[in-house]
């Protein structure tokens, strides 16, 4: 269990960082080549902490290897479908919506392990392959539209797609190797049994997190007029709160309420400041 909660909370503590493409691989994909696609994609499945908690959910009761085999093959086939479908046509969407919606499919599978549906709604709960496999579709989505944040280009385009493809192949037998070592050590214990009801109820309240998380960036990407501060004073305020633990202590921003505060009001309120001392503007 101990294992558990430090699991879940290194994933929460790196949300931020943990499942976009950043300036740096969008960079050092310009003019890359198939392997620089492969590392990537396994890259990117192994800091995918949504997809990682999906197969969690996925793999906590199952113990019989043609079990774990048919519902990874249906789970692969979901997501290979749209990665490379969604990528070569061009199709996207907000990605805060579908990792919204990938959030709800963790919480969908926590539920489950819950016996949710027999206790709850009092109906047998839907084939699990099969919702592994539509639940696969989405997570497909969701990285493709991750994947088109980089500059792709035309050549080689079909092959560099399918050389990410394969890289997330990679990234996830990795981490089913490593969840399938740590729950299969975890079922010889005693505290498996006394445990695994929470470890699930965990395992949802992480997924409504992330999911509210998701919502939040949407609101701020559709509607930043509603917000007091742009998009770009708002990811400095985020920045200032995890290094100083304030998001205001040294924000120097200030609010102008009078219209005729002349031009060096102006000039003050565009300057901010991380380290409390060097003033710059955007």
């Amino acid at each position: 269990m101990k294992c558990l909660l430090l699991f879940c909370l290194t994933l929460l503590g790196n949300f931020a960082l943990a499942h976009g493409m950043s300036a740096e691989d969008q960079a050092r994909i310009l003019n890359a080549g198939p392997l620089e696609y492969m590392r990537l994609g396994a890259t990117h499945m192994l800091g995918g902490y949504d997809h990682l908690l999906f197969l969690f959910g996925v793999m906590f009761f199952l113990t019989r290897f043609k079990d774990i085999i048919i519902l990874i093959t249906a789970f692969t086939l979901g997501h290979s479908i749209t990665l490379v479908s969604a990528t070569l046509a061009g199709i996207q969407a907000n990605y805060y919506l579908i990792d919204a919606v990938i959030a709800l499919t963790v919480c969908y599978k926590a539920f489950e392990n819950l016996d949710g549906f027999k206790k709850y709604l009092e109906v047998n709960p839907p084939s699990l392959a099969w919702m592994v496999f539509i639940f696969g579709l989405i997570h497909g989505f969701g990285l493709s539209t991750r994947l088109q944040q980089l500059p792709l280009g035309d050549d080689g385009l079909i092959l560099n797609i399918l050389s990410f493809n394969v890289g997330v192949e990679l990234g996830q037998i990795i981490a089913l190797g490593i969840i399938f070592v740590l729950l299969a050590g975890w079922r010889k214990t005693e505290s498996f049994r006394k445990f695994s009801r929470a470890a699930n109820v965990l395992l949802m309240f992480v997924g409504v997190l992330l999911l509210l998380m998701q919502l939040h960036g949407y609101q701020h990407t559709q509607y930043p007029d509603d917000f007091p501060l742009n998009a770009d004073d708002h990811h400095h305020i985020h920045q200032d709160m995890a290094k100083e633990g304030s998001a205001l202590s040294r924000y120097p921003k200030r609010l102008n309420l009078n219209e005729d505060s002349g031009a060096e009001a102006e000039d003050e309120s565009e300057m901010h400041t991380h380290d409390g001392e060097n003033f710059h503007d955007h």
